[in-house]
């Protein structure tokens, strides 16, 4: 099973991207099982949690990006998206996705996000 993740690079800020991850392998668990979620990581920070959709498509995010985010999973494709709007220098990481099914975990390699002027 393996993730990857596109869309990342460099946005100023005030200005959007749309993260996709999208899965292959998927045979012993179908992908639509998983819960997907995305993480970030800063330079000097601990990853940290920014959205996760579940199978049923219910979704959650962390307070620094609610309003601003939106993870959306389209099971057909395989794929997650996390569209990120009104992005600050704050947003600055490398932005990786997860899939989980129950004790089954798989990361993707990450994609950079810089937000800068």
């Amino acid at each position: 099973e393996q993730l990857v993740e596109s869309g990342g690079g460099l946005v100023q800020p005030g200005g959007s991207l749309r993260l996709s991850c999208t899965a292959s392998g998927f045979t012993y668990v179908a992908f639509n099982l998983y819960a997907m979620s995305w993480h970030r990581q800063a330079p000097g920070k601990e990853r940290e949690l920014v959205a996760s959709i579940t199978r049923f498509g219910l979704k959650e995010y962390s307070d620094s990006v609610k309003d601003r985010f939106t993870i959306s999973r389209d099971d057909v494709k395989s794929t997650v998206y996390l569209q990120m709007n009104s992005l600050t220098p704050e947003d600055t990481a490398v932005y990786s996705c997860k899939a989980q099914f129950i004790s089954r975990v798989h990361w993707g390699q990450g994609t950079q996000v810089t937000v800068s002027s």
